[in-house]
Formats: structure tokens, sequence, C-alpha cells
């Protein structure tokens, strides 16, 4: 009862395609992922089917359905839909039964469509997305509920088990090995201990699936709103030390102050606490935003901003240090997600925001509460130009950095971020930081130097924008006086002991 008040919606809908379907002389069935979350109570947009139809058949039947039909996905059985109705748009795929397999050395399935439902339930990665509901007779007094692997207990439950023996299933598709860490964290569901061991026994084979099928489950992992189970399970399993080694590595390490914390334990905190921020400073109207879409950038910048600790660690009388692990950490952060082809406007920000996390340490150790004990106005400029587009990440990931259990520390430093971010604010206002230039543009360096586009035109802008960062606003006329004096030192024929003046 709850499933079908779940799918009310989407009936109409489910019940025009499972007609449309049966009085081609096919079978249709609502499968996976709908199924599940329609038992939990939940229903998004997306409706996933399974069809005894091959992929050609189901092209031509959609395209009756909806002009909004394209076939991306028809070489592993999959054609995919967009239809509105009632004014609600709704996603569709529909993929043939399948019953393919991984071979020992292959990073992509052999495509075998398979003859029954049950072929292609069994194929799937978890009991709970095992379960159909046969929809081909297109009224819901017709419907089938289909549950060969026992999926509606299991959910009862909040186990993820595969349907077959999880050797058999691990073997087939090793990355299925990673959605039980990320349906361990979407679902907060626990992994049956003997899919758990296998899981170590056969972590290795993870090495033949490809970096993009890996990054794409680390994102989804990344992006639940509980991380930290689905993380703990692949190191835990050995699949971090396979995919992102430098996961585990942070194990091995205690933080500096030589708490109870690892840098592991540290890691996971400030990811949960960024999740935290990244909600609570997403508002519509002062109310968190109902559509908050999380952020892939800052959760993978607190995933990876110690990952150069390991690699910097040092004692210093007596104390361990991790000296410049943020610029090491940025190096590392950027061959990681390189070899995950990450894009680069993925790739280069995640890095920015490591080199960048210890800044405000610098800050805080100079402030006890006053502006005039914290940074110049010539810092806090830098730090707004260093940031870029970044700012309001790098604010978060530094608050979230914060995981000690010092009550008056903590307290110290977040009143030295707020003081920080108000002096921002302050001189944002004032000078319209986000938009940081000199007060003159290339031409109008040119125009005044007299000279051509080239390395001296930048070494100018360069020149400005320091004085812009140091003095604030300039002005033009003064800005055009500085120029001329920075240029007539630039250009004064050389001393005569021949030292270069410039």
């Amino acid at each position: 009862m709850t499933a079908l008040t779940t799918l009310q919606p989407a009936i109409p809908i489910i019940g025009e395609l499972g007609a449309l379907f049966s009085d081609a002389g096919h079978q249709l069935y609502l499968v996976g992922g709908s199924v599940r979350d329609a038992l939990l109570g939940q229903l998004g947009n997306d409706l996933d089917f399974t069809t005894s139809a091959r992929p050609d058949e189901s092209q031509r039947l959609l395209r009756r359905f909806t002009p909004t039909v394209w076939d991306i996905g028809s070489d592993y059985g999959t054609i995919s839909a967009q239809a509105t109705r009632d004014g609600r748009d709704w996603l569709i795929e529909v993929t043939t039964f399948r019953a393919d397999t991984y071979r020992d050395d292959s990073r992509k399935p052999e495509v075998v469509f398979g003859e029954t439902v049950h072929d292609d339930l069994l194929r799937r990665d978890f009991s709970v997305n095992a379960m159909a509901l046969d929809v081909s007779g297109g009224s819901p007094d017709r419907w089938r509920f289909v549950d060969p692997h026992h999926g509606l207990a299991d959910l009862a439950d909040r186990l993820l088990r595969p349907p077959s023996a999880p050797e058999i299933s691990f073997s087939d598709d090793p990355l299925r090995m990673m959605r039980a860490a990320r349906f361990a964290s979407q679902l907060n569901f626990a992994v049956d201990p003997t899919t758990v061991a296998a899981m170590k026994q056969m972590a290795g084979r993870i090495s033949i699936i490809s970096a993009e099928r890996v990054r794409d489950e680390l994102s989804k992992l990344l992006l639940t709103d509980a991380p930290r189970p689905g993380l703990d399970l692949l190191v835990g399993s050995g699949i971090a030390a396979i995919v992102l080694p430098e996961l585990p590595a942070m194990q091995l390490e205690r933080d500096e102050h030589m708490r109870h914390k690892d840098v592991y334990e540290h890691t996971l905190t400030v990811v949960e606490q960024a999740i935290e921020l990244e909600r609570a400073r997403d508002l519509v109207d002062g109310r968190p935003n109902p559509d908050h879409q999380p952020d892939l950038i800052l959760r993978l910048a607190a995933l990876l901003h110690d990952i150069g600790k390991p690699a910097t660690r040092a004692i210093d009388a007596g104390k361990v240090t991790f000296h410049h692990h943020d610029v090491v950490g940025a190096k590392m952060a950027r061959k990681r997600l390189t070899a995950l082809r990450y894009p680069k406007d993925v790739i280069k920000p995640v890095a920015d925001l490591i080199a960048l996390h210890l800044r405000f340490h610098g800050y805080a150790e100079g402030s006890s509460g006053g502006a005039s004990s914290g940074w110049t106005d010539a810092a806090v400029r830098r730090y707004v130009r260093d940031a870029g587009d970044q700012l309001e990440r790098l604010h978060i990931l530094t608050r979230s950095d914060c995981t000690t259990r010092n009550v008056r520390k903590a307290d110290r430093l977040r009143r030295a971020y707020d003081e920080l971010e108000y002096r921002i604010d302050e001189l944002a206002a004032a000078e319209e930081l986000d938009a940081m230039r000199p007060d003159l543009d290339g031409e109008q360096i040119m125009a005044l130097l007299q000279i051509k586009p080239g390395r001296d035109v930048g070494r100018a802008y360069r020149f400005l924008l320091e004085r812009r960062m140091a003095e604030g606003p300039l002005g033009a006329d003064r800005a055009r006086a500085e120029l001329l004096d920075w240029w007539a030192a630039q250009t004064r024929p050389e001393s005569a002991d021949g030292a270069d003046h410039e």
C-alpha cells in the first residue's frame, strides 16, 4: 500500500507505458531503484524499466509515447526518453532484459540479453535493487510484484547483499563493491558480513574497472548526505588502497596535536562538518534551500585537504610536524584526480582550495579579536585575490578544518574567522573585492607607456595590481603617476657598477 501511495503521481505514466508495451506483445517491469524507493516512501522523477523488447523495438514504442527519445545507451540495451504528464517531467529508461558478465581481464561487460525478468534480476547489484513490478497489464489492479531474491525482507532489515553469491556478483562486475559503499551511505544500510568478506578477498579486481566508472561511483558516494560509512567500508575492505590510496595512508599518521584522532579520522570529521556548513550557508530567504545541490568540489577538497601529511611528517624538537603539507597535498590531489579522469574544472579548484586551506591560520595567530591585531588590509585583499571564485568554498573548508575538542581554542578560531569574514565583507562593500583589478587596463597601460603587447604589459599590470592590493583603489590619476614612476625606474640606464635596476 505504501509503495502504491508513493507511486500515485506516476501511475498514469506507468500504466500508459505498460499498456503500450503489452499491446505490442512485450513484458514491461518497473525495476531497481524505482521500486526500492517507492517501498521506502520516496519518489523521484526517474523511472527505470526492464523489458522483453529488444532496443530497436523499445525505441520504436517510446517514440509513439513521446518525441524526446535518445539511444545513447542502446549498445547496452538501454533507450531513454523524457515525457511530461500533468505538468511533471519524467526521465524514463527502458532496458532489455540483461544477463551480461565481465571477463577476467575486461573493463567492459559482454552484453548478453536475457530471456526473462528473472535473468535480469539475478544480474542486479543488490537484492533491494532486484525487485520488480510487472506493469505489462497497464491497469494497477493487474500489476504484480516480483521478488525472487527476498529484497523486500532485506529492505526491512536495512541490509545490502547481492542476489547471487557475492563472489559471483563481484566477479561479474567489480564496481558493485564500490556501489556497496555508496548505498551504505545513501540508504544508511548495513552490508552483509559475507558480502564484506568477499569485498576484502576480491578488492584487487576493482583494478580492471575504468577510471571513469570508479570516478563516477566515488562522486556519487561523496554526494550522499553521510559519506563516512561508505568511505570507511572502502578503506576497511582494501578497495580504497587501489582506487584512492591517499585515503587509507592517512590512517598511519597522528595529527600535529598528538591527540586520540589520526589524520584519517580528522578528515572524515572535516567532510561531515563541510557538508553541514554547505547546507547551512545555502539559504533562500534566510531558510535552508529545499533544492540544495551537494557540492562535489567542496567535498573532494575536504576529503583530500590533508593527503600531504604522510609525505611531510617530521619530528621537530619532539613534536610531530607536517610543514608544507598544503602545497604537497595540492600536487598530490591534482595527480590523483587527473588519474581518476576528473575534468579540469574540478581538479583546479580542488587543488587551489587544498593549497590555501592553511592560509587563515596566519590571521588567527595574529588576531586577538581586533582588526589591528590581525592581517593588514593588503593581506586580506591578497587572501580574497588568491581565493578568487573559490572564496565561499574556502570559508567553509577552513571553518570545517577545526575539529579540536578544546572548547576555548575552537571558540577562538571561530571568532577569528568571523572577524576575517567581516573584514572581507567590509572591504568588498567599499572596494568591490570580487572584481579586483588594477585601476588601468591593458589598453590604457600600453597607451600611457607607448608600448606594444608583450611581456612589459604583463609586468606593468602586475605592478598596478600589487599597488591595488596594498593600498586599495588608487584612482586613475594616481595610478598613472605611479605607473610612470615605476616605468622610469625600469628603463633607467644601468649604473656604473653594472647593476641592473630592473
